[in-house]
């Protein structure tokens, strides 16, 4: 899961717990029971400290969840928007950098993604925030492809094909191991381009592949 790294003073007379370490706490709770289980007297048990803590560092708690939300959306979102956005040399470096962000959690978290829709079947707010960062996630794709040459109807259905296949990767709950799924890499490149990566192409990303691990 993506942490949250926050430099923030801890309450007084609860020096071991942070804002930080709340919200960390909530996303964890969110990712693994849900947002209806996201509240705050059993998260202070869990952080052994009172509720007094938790509104020294917010409102209420739907600012906590304003705050989760507001995460998902700095990490998630604009991780594929920034890689999207990348300078690339050809269109199957931009995908591969836009891959990224598959192959690496740390960058983008499929089941805080997930937790997050399943929110939004109770929440038209958080519904309204899915649409919007479906769109600009999209958008960044499809602005990626119209760089590269491609015309707009083209840009756009391709864009689609390459982000809704990966959501619905995680909706199923595939558990391909990343190894695995690379080993496909040139196919589909090949898919979502209609270009033929070279062999340097395959062994720059394969270079991602290893790094990622240290």
């Amino acid at each position: 899961m993506i942490m949250i790294a926050l430099q923030d003073e801890p309450a007084p007379g609860n020096i071991k717990v942070t804002r930080g370490d709340w919200i960390n706490l909530a996303l964890q709770t969110l990712i693994s029971d849900g947002v209806e289980s996201v509240r705050v007297l059993p998260l202070g048990q869990k952080l052994g400290v009172s509720r007094s803590s938790f509104y020294w560092y917010f409102d209420s708690r739907q600012d906590l969840l304003d705050q989760l939300l507001a995460h998902w959306r700095d990490t998630n979102t604009r991780a594929i928007v920034e890689r999207a956005q990348r300078p690339a040399e050809s269109i199957i470096m931009g995908v591969m950098n836009v891959f990224e962000c598959w192959a690496d959690e740390r960058l983008f978290d499929p089941r805080l993604d997930f937790a997050v829709r399943e929110w939004a079947r109770r929440s038209d707010d958080v519904r309204r925030a899915i649409d919007q960062a479906d769109n600009d996630r999209l958008g960044a794709i499809s602005d990626m492809y119209r760089r590269h040459g491609y015309d707009e109807e083209d840009a756009f259905i391709r864009a689609r094909v390459l982000y809704y296949m990966q959501i619905g990767y995680y909706v199923l709950d595939l558990k391909e191991p990343v190894e695995a799924r690379v080993s496909h890499l040139a196919a589909y490149l090949r898919s979502f381009t209609g270009q033929e990566p070279s062999d340097a192409d395959v062994a720059h990303f394969m270079r991602f592949i290893a790094a990622r691990q240290y």
